[in-house]
């Protein structure tokens, strides 16, 4: 059983909310946050990219930059800029994309459940990337970021969420400069807090869909304080709990998360055409941009010509992982035929979120920056679910869930 919780969200003033939500720390690099700050400078970039606020070649991983973001954090307490509710809430977090809207419910998630695995994730995670988000989350005493998971559609809750939106006012209610909306509601009735508690309580499996870097980092704090404070430790302690948004499985859109390599690995295109030939249909589409239709097919744009490649029984297979269209394009063309055994590390090769379209692959194939390109057509929800259930991985860059939630509206302080 789930143990999600309502907590005591320290969150925006209204009339600074939208000015303070911004885009995960992780989805921009140094310069685009520096940018976005120089728009506005309430952005929470601030916080979640501290290394922002020094000049040009600070290390942002040094000491100074983690005690910035923790000074801004503070001040923003004690000028009144954020707020902490006065008893523990849940609250419903929808984002609107292009007319499509999903519903999460904001709680704190208890750290035993992902190391008993009723959190469970599909992606590994890296030793460096953890390290900044633990200093982080330990120089604020609190998460930021929230993870982003998914559940099987639940009625009970589904039934709750639908009736706050319908009969209360949200507390936020903005459009970010990306036109995605964003909408708040505070979840603070004991009938409802209990009635969503014990639907979690319900709910066998949790799933990772975006965040696996800032959950693993939220568990080893707490795991950390749990030795410190020995065996003793209190149970009841926020530090057990990281901040999280949990969205029913059929609300949730994936989106295509394309490649694009830099050359055929000495092959000429002709050897590179017969060699793909062998394990898929090769068909020509000329200058449209070919976007796959179904699973087991792909896009490939080489030359300045778009070529469909259907997969051939023989690279197909049922299994969670390897049947994946991620794995068959790894396993059947990147690492035999170009070349590429890890994509995690080999230079040769770079993706391209479907947010940006493949428009922008095109882009950098006919530049010459890159030689080949594919688009994927995107893994589904029940596709990740099928691998974290098998206790199994996916490939690098597998999903690119869109809208992105946005740090700094909700914030879980544990200490």
């Amino acid at each position: 059983m789930a143990d999600v919780r309502p907590f005591r969200g320290v969150r925006p003033r209204a009339e600074k909310a939208s000015r303070i939500a911004a885009l995960p720390y992780d989805v921009m690099n140094t310069e685009e946050a520096r940018e976005e700050v120089r728009r506005e400078p309430l952005s929470f970039l601030r916080i979640d990219r501290a290394e922002v606020n020094f000049p040009e070649g600070e290390d942002p991983y040094s000491d100074p930059v983690y005690e910035k973001a923790a000074s801004i954090f503070r001040e923003m307490q004690e000028d009144g800029s954020f707020l902490m509710e006065e008893k523990p809430c849940y609250y419903l977090y929808e984002l609107t994309m292009n007319g499509r809207s999903q519903t999460g419910i904001a709680a704190v998630c208890a750290a035993d459940d992902y190391v008993n695995h009723t959190i469970k994730k599909h992606e590994n995670t890296r030793a460096e990337k953890e390290a900044d988000r633990i200093r982080h989350v330990g120089a604020l005493g609190a998460q930021t970021g929230p993870i982003f998971l998914a559940y099987r559609a639940d009625r009970t809750i589904g039934e709750i969420t639908d009736r706050i939106k319908k009969e209360e006012a949200p507390v936020y209610d903005f459009e970010s400069p990306d036109g995605i909306r964003h909408r708040v509601w505070i979840v603070s009735g004991t009938d409802e807090i209990e009635r969503l508690r014990s639907a979690f309580a319900a709910i066998e499996s949790i799933y990772i869909a975006d965040g696996h870097h800032r959950c693993a980092s939220a568990v080893k704090v707490c795991l950390k304080k749990r030795e410190e404070a020995g065996e003793g430790y209190d149970k009841e302690a926020e530090y057990n709990y990281f901040l999280s948004v949990l969205f029913p499985d059929e609300e949730l859109m994936i989106m295509d998360y394309n490649r694009v390599v830099k050359d055929l690995c000495g092959l000429s295109e002709d050897r590179f055409f017969d060699r793909l030939r062998k394990k898929f249909l090769v068909e020509e589409a000329g200058s449209e941009l070919c976007r796959p239709s179904e699973k087991g097919t792909f896009g490939m744009y080489i030359s300045g010509a778009w070529y469909r490649l259907i997969a051939k029984e023989s690279a197909r297979s049922s299994d969670p992982v390897t049947g994946l269209d991620v794995s068959i394009l790894q396993n059947e063309i990147l690492s035999p035929i170009l070349g590429i055994e890890d994509p995690k590390t080999d230079p040769r090769i770079d993706f391209v979120g479907g947010i940006r379209g493949l428009k922008e692959i095109e882009k950098r194939v006919d530049s010459g920056e890159m030689t080949v390109a594919f688009a994927m057509y995107p893994t589904s929800i029940r596709e990740l679910f099928a691998v974290a259930d098998a206790g199994e991985l996916m490939p690098p860059k597998s999903t690119w869930f869109e809208p992105k939630l946005r740090s700094g509206l909700l914030i879980h302080k544990f200490e």
